[in-house]
């Protein structure tokens, strides 16, 4: 109840800051509008050719892209800002007056920024799922629905945790926003299946940089691909991770001096 009690005043602050800047409303809805058109564009060149990708068909590939823009708003909204923040008052010294309040620290620099435009690609997103699942019918049962949640719920746990210990690296390092970057660039391959890319690059989307557990994964929950081990998998690999983010952050607070030092 206190993560969502602060996410929401989070949220409201966030709120109040963006609606000085309206227009920033419409170039955010133009900016998701021509990534949804781009990916469906790229979709209708594709099965022009062939009527599966990966083994997907076409309705499956597009609940995927769905999902792919779910999670990309999820990240904008309160990851990525948050974590962009945390990196900014850490070269700064400025996490000082994180630390000082009576709240986790870690909870307060993961929902710190909120980035409420973002939202608009969770609509979408959504949008995208429904439309995909109004098409696939009766394929998607009330099974597919839960395992669906679950491996969202997983996913999100995923990428948090990385991106957390990518940027909790900014206590031994001292700009490190390029490594985001490059994370973000990464995270454009998860718009198509993990089964079309060849070995080596299914590996490291899978488990270096775990692009597949957070859409192809959750996408694959939907369309009823899942099988046991991988659900299992997703759930053990998100327990770790989120594990480990947490050894990650406290080994490296140890070393933030902070601005009076």
């Amino acid at each position: 109840m206190t993560t969502l009690r602060l996410l929401w005043t989070f949220f409201r602050i966030g709120v109040m800051g963006e609606s000085q800047y309206r227009v920033n409303f419409v170039f955010q809805l133009f900016q998701s509008a021509l990534g949804l058109v781009t990916a469906l564009a790229g979709l209708a060149v594709v099965f022009n050719y062939t009527d599966n990708l990966g083994g997907w068909s076409p309705n499956e590939v597009v609940a995927l892209v769905g999902v792919y823009i779910l999670v990309g708003g999820i990240i904008g909204v309160v990851i990525q800002p948050s974590m962009e923040e945390f990196i900014e008052s850490v070269r700064e010294g400025t996490l000082d007056f994180t630390l000082t309040k009576p709240e986790e620290a870690q909870l307060l620099v993961s929902i710190q920024e909120v980035d409420i435009w973002e939202v608009l690609n969770i609509v979408l997103g959504l949008g995208v799922l429904s439309v995909a699942l109004g098409r696939l019918g009766e394929n998607v049962g009330a099974a597919q629905a839960v395992a669906f949640g679950v491996m969202l719920l997983a996913g999100g746990v995923i990428v948090y945790s990385f991106w957390l210990m990518l940027a909790t690296l900014s206590f031994w390092f001292l700009r490190i926003e390029n490594i985001l970057v490059i994370f973000q660039s990464v995270y454009e391959a998860g718009r198509w299946p993990v089964s079309i890319y060849p070995g080596w690059l299914r590996f490291g989307l899978t488990l270096i940089v775990p692009v597949a557990f957070a859409v192809t994964v959750p996408a694959e929950a939907l369309t009823g691909r899942l099988d046991g081990p991988t659900a299992f998998a997703a759930v053990g690999l998100a327990a770790l991770l989120l594990g480990l983010s947490r050894l990650v952050w406290r080994v490296g607070l140890q070393r933030y001096s902070g601005a009076s030092a």
